[in-house]
């Protein structure tokens, strides 16, 4: 078993080991040397300024789109499906919060709902994530949290569920009902977000003022290892941690274990996924789905991206397509 910053079982017999304290933040090496990291708009909502508000990389997206198409093929080959999950990116979602400086182009704005008509296009199973975190929004409810990267505990549960009802649909899951993950009590903390805590002077960081953050407890009946296996598999990055939720709420939605291998952002979608598909954990038991998870504004970054992920994450395409093979012959 990895470690619990890598990989994670949910059922009603686990218990989440790790709740982070503080909100790992998903960057590039270079977006940490910036002078400026955050965008600061109106009312104190804070944005990455890593994040392009103006330029779409279609070259990049495309390549990726195909090397996920292949991956997904050779998944099928092993009678595994994909569904690959593409987290919004904050910018575009709260355009009306940018301060007037900051213009979104068009492009990036309509780039969400390119990339999901392409995904779909290219036969890849794909969630729509944008509406749910609409209908996320309401009252003291929020997609985002203000002066935070990440997605709220919300928006992590709503997507959850839309997901477990699209796996649903589409596979019948092994295993029997009643194992799923328990689910604990809401409570609030009051925190600086991760973008106010990691990149604002203390001055600044104090004027912004700690968010609220909603998330549950831990169950009470989490508490044994359970070593059934989970037919669900989920892949990605600190928006599916145990802290905000969506694994929980997957495996509770879904009545089955389901399992989580998850990395800081900066080490990127596709090291994480290799460090699954190389692990003992796939290699004794392969799951009847994989869930990847991505993040609209690092979409069209490859494998081979040197200057935005660590050195842990970066692999040329050859070696990704080496390692892939080795993986899934």
């Amino acid at each position: 078993m990895t470690t619990p910053f890598q990989h994670e079982r949910f059922t009603p017999r686990l218990a989440v080991s790790t709740l982070i304290a503080g909100l790992l933040l998903i960057l590039s090496s270079t977006a940490v040397q910036a002078a400026s990291a955050v965008i600061t708009g109106n009312g104190g909502w804070l944005f990455p300024a890593w994040e392009s508000l103006s330029k779409v990389d279609n070259t990049g997206t495309a390549r990726n789109i195909a090397l996920v198409k292949e991956l997904q093929q050779q998944l099928e080959r092993e009678h595994i499906g994909l569904i690959v999950l593409v987290v919004p990116m904050k910018a575009p979602f709260y355009a009306q919060r940018l301060p007037a400086d900051q213009p979104i182009s068009a492009a990036v704005m309509q780039r969400y709902d390119h990339l999901q008509s392409d995904l779909t296009r290219a036969g890849l199973s794909t969630l729509n994530i944008k509406p749910i975190l609409q209908k996320t929004e309401q009252g003291k409810q929020t997609a985002f949290y203000r002066a935070d990267y990440h997605w709220t505990a919300w928006s992590a549960e709503n997507t959850a569920d839309a997901t477990a009802q699209l796996i649903t649909e589409r596979y019948r899951l092994q295993g029997e009902p009643g194992s799923g993950a328990a689910l604990g009590q809401w409570f609030d903390r009051r925190a600086f977000g991760d973008l106010a805590s990691n990149f604002l002077p203390a001055i600044k960081r104090k004027a912004i003022g700690r968010d609220i953050y909603t998330v549950r407890h831990q169950a009470e009946n989490d508490l044994l290892i359970d070593d059934a296996p989970a037919p669900v598999q989920v892949i990605g990055n600190s928006f599916v941690q145990p802290y905000l939720g969506f694994t929980q709420k997957l495996s509770n939605a879904l009545d089955r274990p389901v399992a989580l291998t998850w990395n800081p952002g900066d080490v990127g979608p596709w090291a994480t996924l290799l460090q699954y598909l190389e692990s003992a954990d796939f290699a004794q038991h392969k799951p009847q789905v994989i869930v990847w998870q991505f993040n609209e504004g690092q979409f069209h970054l490859g494998p081979d991206a040197t200057a935005n992920w660590s050195a842990k994450g970066v692999t040329s395409l050859s070696q990704w397509h080496q390692r892939i093979n080795k993986a899934l012959p």
